[in-house]
């Protein structure tokens, strides 16, 4: 065995590397096990994406960053008025990684971004963020009605923001309302 000649070696380097091949090895067995067994990670997908929202306020900085990050990454809309939220952290790092997280929920993030554009023009620090986020969506398309937000974000003056988030919140909704298949409270087709 190959570990065990590395490992009696007396040679520090030797004894570290053989402790990241056992490392190693035992990563993979472990990947081997759990690809051999099924995983519901559907159900616990939920509590998963609930662990990740309340890390998002831990008092480490590396911690908010990776949870904003892995939020971007299960791509569950619940996360977005989370994300939004932590368009407002101190740190700049955790913002952008928020804001990335936010631009690959794609169009589940306009609402609630929309939404915090209406309440919380002020905050510096949520433009910045939003900027971003409708920046990247047009590029790749989406919701031409977020340009005219877009374009309020980038004056100084941020009374123009809350007139234009709400008037695309507007157009936003009356899209959903318009598409098939959609239902009311109780489950019934209206349309």
């Amino acid at each position: 065995m190959l570990l065990h000649k590395v490992t009696i070696i007396p040679h520090k380097r030797a004894l570290n590397h053989a402790w990241v091949v056992d490392a190693h090895v035992a990563d993979m067995a472990n990947q081997h096990a759990l690809a051999s067994r099924p995983a519901p990670v559907e159900a616990t997908r939920p509590s998963i994406v609930a662990s990740l929202i309340i890390a998002l306020t831990n008092p480490n900085e590396q911690v908010r960053g990776q949870a904003a990050r892995a939020l971007g990454e299960i791509g569950d809309p619940v996360a977005a008025p989370a994300l939004v939220r932590t368009l407002q952290d101190p740190k700049p790092g955790v913002r952008w990684l928020a804001a990335e997280s936010l631009i690959a929920l794609g169009r589940a993030a306009l609402v609630p971004l929309l939404q915090a554009l209406v309440y919380h023009s002020d905050s510096t620090w949520l433009r910045e963020g939003a900027s971003h986020v409708l920046h990247a969506l047009l590029s790749k398309g989406q919701d031409d009605e977020i340009a005219l937000v877009s374009a309020a974000l980038e004056d100084v003056e941020s009374a123009k923001v809350p007139p234009a988030a709400q008037a695309a919140l507007g157009a936003i909704t009356r899209a959903v309302g318009n598409m098939p298949g959609r239902r009311n409270e109780r489950g019934d087709s209206i349309c």
